[in-house]
């Protein structure tokens, strides 16, 4: 028999496979939760590759743009603490009522493989899968997990997601990079993607080697040009994008470990308190 789930829930540690929540539940009704997904190194939020403040920062932007009350920042530390010894990336939910609900899991078993040999990516061109709120994590994920499911289905590891415009803006799991002419280049925010904590980490750190990356938007000229091309998550870090499907074509892509390097480097550098 499979041991029981530990998660923490509304201040509590419970062992169970079950979770009880309210019928009229929000978040269960209309996806009403703001949450972030972290992994934890050396089973310590003090890590500074965890980045935990810029997690929790970024979450509580969130509640204060949707006017909801924050909850006890302490106590969700302290759940995050208790189950950090034992799973290596934490999902920290809040909801509209400032109670915290945070799971654990264990690292994908391919994570190695992919992060060495590349995975292919199709591209979600539809409006099925757009993300509402793009700014912000919230439980509304569906166009997310709508579009991941169609890729694995086309036998691919990701989705690419696009707006109106034809304009490539994140996967389904992670913001994208590319490297053309020289340079790195990132989708803007203003085209509608979330502002990813790696994403943030990889930005100040390439700055501080005074590499300034272009975020100007990935329209078809731009995607053309491109030579080498990743996705970036906290959990997955850095992952190199070999083969893009769209449509009934296909690009590959050379998964250079050497550009891997430096956006690994420009993260791991960034200081903890940023």
């Amino acid at each position: 028999m499979s041991a029981l789930s530990r998660y923490w829930y509304d201040g509590q540690l419970i062992v169970s496979d079950l979770l009880a929540l309210s019928p009229q539940e929000p978040g269960l009704l209309f996806g009403a939760t703001v949450f972030t997904t972290l992994r934890v190194y050396e089973q310590t939020l003090d890590h500074p590759w965890t980045a935990w403040a810029a997690h929790i920062q970024r979450t509580a932007r969130s509640l204060q743009a949707f006017h909801w009350p924050e909850p006890d920042w302490s106590r969700v530390r302290q759940g995050a603490e208790q189950l950090a010894s034992q799973y290596p990336v934490l999902r920290v939910t809040i909801f509209p009522d400032g109670r915290e609900l945070i799971l654990g899991r264990s690292l994908p078993p391919d994570l190695i493989s992919r992060q060495t040999a590349g995975i292919t990516a199709w591209v979600a061109d539809g409006a099925d899968y757009d993300r509402p709120l793009p700014n912000h994590k919230t439980g509304n994920y569906l166009g997310c997990w709508l579009s991941l499911q169609t890729a694995q289905r086309h036998q691919a590891q990701e989705a690419i997601l696009v707006n109106d415009q034809g304009h490539w803006l994140e996967t389904s799991t992670g913001n994208l990079w590319g490297w053309a002419e020289g340079e790195w280049y990132t989708p803007p925010l203003a085209d509608g993607i979330l502002p990813g904590v790696m994403r943030s980490r990889i930005l100040q750190g390439l700055q501080a080697h005074h590499q300034t990356p272009h975020m100007t938007p990935w329209d078809g000229d731009r995607i053309a040009r491109l030579a080498y091309l990743v996705y970036t998550n906290s959990v997955m870090e850095v992952i190199p994008i070999r083969t893009v499907l769209q449509g009934t074509a296909s690009v590959n892509y050379n998964p250079d470990q050497g550009k891997i390097q430096q956006l690994t480097k420009a993260w791991q550098m960034v200081p903890p308190e940023i």
